[in-house]
């Protein structure tokens, strides 16, 4: 009888600590503004917007024989009809808006490249053959494999014109925002008037952001914020005669008071170290705020031996909650699971909030605990929602496009930097599938209700501690002896104790001792009879403190 044909899995990486966050960045409205200072504010970003997106145009037609010339002759160009280092500010953001542009140009690519691979392959399979877990099967009906042959051109064409575009260096930049340039041809369905959507436009096309600089007074000449939060700009050559102090720079009325990291901010520029600050209007409440930021140095504040050293909480992310269950040292899970709403219907300013809101109770409750790190997964589903290769499964497409994957780590790695918590990213393989097999049951108990996602938390956290997800020995060869080898998920040979009687496992055992008295570690504890022998042994057991691997 031949033997079942296994499956193959894939390597699992090794859990690590994320680097903590590498810039900050505050905000701060600019309250009790005069009309004077409003005007002066639309003036400078109209003037400053033109030339930026000017500049932008420039860059593009460049392409890639951009070269120190070319960027030489647009910055001196600048420099005529504003300042030095508007000029400067104005130039690298549009060398950041070019780069960026050909970042996501080639995610593109790579996009449909995948799902012309996808089709042509489903295309080469007879009608109705199933599929297997790594790849789909073939179209249900004639009718189906005639409109993905269509779709399959269109894909083609549309990979044939990206990969033209990226060799002639050729990008598609729209300043202000392309959702908002499409509102203007559907103004009802955005819920705009035509007024509405001019002022939001103008406003997201304005430019007035300035670079900060180390050495400089305040760590910025161009925008400068002084301790007390004065703020003062550097007006551009044809608004000079604007100004209401010396040296062609404007003061605003309002003052800055930074309440969230202050202190931070205020050290860096007494220091004369660079601050980056930018200045937007909010159309909709009709509010102006000044944004700071700063850069910090990239390092890794703990390693990994000590994130375990006090255990470890098991996050598991779904697209409505946070799963986390709390482990010890030792991968045992303790207490009961907790879980994290929120809601990511809405605006996104009211996602942003759902998420800020969850992560910080999960922090709160992560520090109550006492642990030093969170174990969370890897996730990136940049390929895992084409509809290609889900096909019919719109809704479960929706659902992994609806996890904020890219903002939650932003968010989670920023915000635990300033609990003190460090982030444990482990490799998502196959943790809600054994979770759910080797967890989900054991810990299920009248007064526990336990779900797949709570018992995904608890594979997440013991793959973060090192451990192995499987929560049991295997059964021995012949005998109790290990003369055949170790068993799986045993203490090694070195450790001390490795042979002496397990402690009671179960709730049943522990009820039983504290009822009799009977000792731990006593041969009373094994001379059961028949019946408890065997309820014992229909019991799954939870790993011990002698069971490392």
């Amino acid at each position: 009888m031949t033997e079942p044909k296994r499956k193959q899995l894939r390597t699992i990486d090794a859990p690590f600590v994320a680097l903590g966050p590498s810039g900050v960045a505050v905000r701060d409205r600019l309250k009790h503004l005069a009309p004077e200072d409003d005007k002066v504010l639309r003036l400078v970003g109209a003037h400053l917007g033109r030339l930026a997106s000017g500049d932008l145009a420039a860059r593009c037609r460049d392409g890639l024989e951009h070269s120190a010339d070319t960027w030489a002759v647009r910055k001196q160009g600048l420099t005529a009809v504003s300042s030095s280092r508007w000029a400067g500010s104005i130039t690298k953001a549009t060398h950041d808006q070019w780069a960026l542009s050909r970042r996501c140009q080639l995610a593109h690519i790579q996009g449909l490249e995948a799902g012309v691979r996808t089709l042509t392959h489903r295309l080469s399979l007879p009608l109705g053959e199933m599929g297997t877990k790594g790849a789909p099967g073939g179209y249900r009906s004639k009718g189906e494999w005639l409109q993905k042959t269509r779709r399959l051109a269109v894909l083609e064409h549309r990979l044939e014109v990206a990969r033209a575009d990226r060799e002639a260096g050729v990008v598609h930049v729209v300043r202000g925002g392309r959702k908002l340039l499409g509102n203007r041809h559907n103004l009802q369905a955005a819920q705009l008037t035509e007024q509405e959507w001019r002022q939001r436009w103008e406003a997201e096309r304005w430019f007035l952001s300035a670079d900060g600089e180390s050495g400089k007074r305040f760590g910025n000449e161009t925008i400068r914020v002084t301790p007390d939060g004065e703020v003062s700009i550097k007006l551009p050559a044809p608004l000079a005669d604007l100004a209401n102090a010396g040296h062609g720079r404007y003061v605003l009325a309002s003052k800055i008071v930074f309440r969230h990291r202050g202190q931070e901010w205020a050290d860096r520029i007494e220091a004369n170290r660079a601050v980056a600050y930018r200045i937007h209007l909010d159309v909709e409440r009709g509010r102006w705020y000044l944004t700071a930021s700063w850069q910090r140095p990239v390092v890794q504040t703990v390693s990994l031996e000590t994130a375990r050293a006090q255990g470890m909480v098991g996050v598991d992310t779904n697209a409505d909650h946070f799963a986390a269950y709390r482990l010890d040292i030792h991968g045992n899970p303790v207490g009961d699971p907790r879980r994290f709403f929120y809601d990511l219907s809405g605006t996104a300013a009211h996602r942003d909030a759902q998420i800020r809101h969850a992560i910080t109770r999960l922090l709160h409750w992560a520090k109550q605990c006492g642990v030093a790190a969170i174990g969370i997964e890897d996730l990136d589903f940049t390929a895992e929602k084409t509809r290609e290769k889900h096909g019919r499964r719109k809704r479960f497409r929706q659902l992994i496009s609806g996890i904020p994957t890219g903002k939650l780590k932003a968010r989670l790695l920023s915000m635990a930097a300033e609990t003190g918590l460090s982030i444990v990213a482990v490799d998502p393989a196959y943790t809600s599938m054994w979770g759910r097999e080797h967890w989900h049951r054991p810990m299920q108990t009248p007064r526990r209700a336990m779900s797949r996602h709570d018992a995904a938390g608890i594979a997440i956290g013991r793959r973060a501690l090192g451990y192995p997800i499987r929560r049991r020995t295997a059964p021995p060869h012949d005998d109790r002896s290990d003369r055949r080898g170790h068993r799986t998920v045993q203490a090694d040979r070195g450790i001390r104790g490795r042979k002496e009687t397990r402690p009671p496992v179960t709730e049943r055992a522990h009820d039983a001792r504290a009822r009799t008295g009977t000792p731990h570690g006593t041969r009373e504890t094994s001379r059961t009879s028949k019946t408890v022998r065997d309820v014992r042994s229909d019991q799954e057991w939870a790993q011990g403190s002698l069971l490392l691997t």
